[in-house]
């Protein structure tokens, strides 16, 4: 019951951010149109992913070493759970085949595997190509001319309207803390995530350098 009560307090803390937010500043009837809601629930405390640059032609966004380290962090424990706790108990004579050792087996692939999860997930490239003329998010690159044959999470640079900024308050299991949200705004009218994390100031830095190379205007509601 508590959990729902706060669940609903956060719910409508959301709502209330967002009913003070007036979209009328931006002078563009899409904005009016489109919905100011995070588009992804939850996010980091701290800041996962940075932008950068190669070359003239292609910027993106790429995880922080400090994403990547608190991937790892659950790996090394994966691994030394399953590991240093199933050879400590072998020694102590503990049978192989028996339930008190295959526990902290377990326990370890899962933390292993979240770790990896989460590693794979951060590592995900995030590029805006003009080159291919097109945005994507995953592992493959789509082609410019094959416009027939679409790519899964990928958006042409000419569909792009505007860069959007929303907040969410979330109530995590120590602290409660804001996580800011990057999302595209397509012509159509479609909103699209690219990312989300703790960092408000380089949120918006970041989202800053990207308005200037895709030549859109960004609306900042955080």
């Amino acid at each position: 019951m508590l959990d729902k009560l706060k669940n609903l307090k956060d719910t409508v803390t959301n709502t209330m951010n967002q009913a003070a937010f007036d979209p009328s500043r931006f002078d563009d009837p899409l904005a009016m149109s489109i919905q100011w809601t995070p588009i992804k629930g939850g996010g980091s405390s701290f800041r996962t992913h940075k932008f950068y640059e190669d070359g003239a032609n292609q910027v993106g966004f790429k995880a922080t070493l400090g994403a990547k380290l608190f991937s790892g962090l659950f790996m090394v424990v994966g691994i030394a759970v399953a590991v240093g706790i199933s050879w400590g108990q072998i020694q102590d004579g503990v049978p192989i085949n028996s339930f008190e050792l295959l526990f902290p087996v377990l326990f370890g692939i899962i933390f292993f595997g979240s770790g990896y999860f989460m590693f794979r997930s951060l590592g995900k490239p995030i590029v805006f190509d003009k080159m291919a003329g097109y945005y994507w998010k995953g592992w493959k690159k789509p082609d410019r001319y094959k416009g027939d044959q679409k790519v899964e999470g990928s958006i042409r640079l000419d569909d792009i309207h505007a860069l959007q900024i929303v907040s969410e308050y979330i109530r995590g299991d120590k602290k409660n803390y804001y996580s800011y949200e990057l999302n595209l705004v397509l012509k159509s009218g479609d909103r699209f995530n690219v990312v989300d994390h703790g960092s408000r100031n380089r949120l918006i830095e970041d989202s800053n350098k990207l308005s200037s190379f895709l030549g859109v205007p960004v609306w900042n509601a955080a």
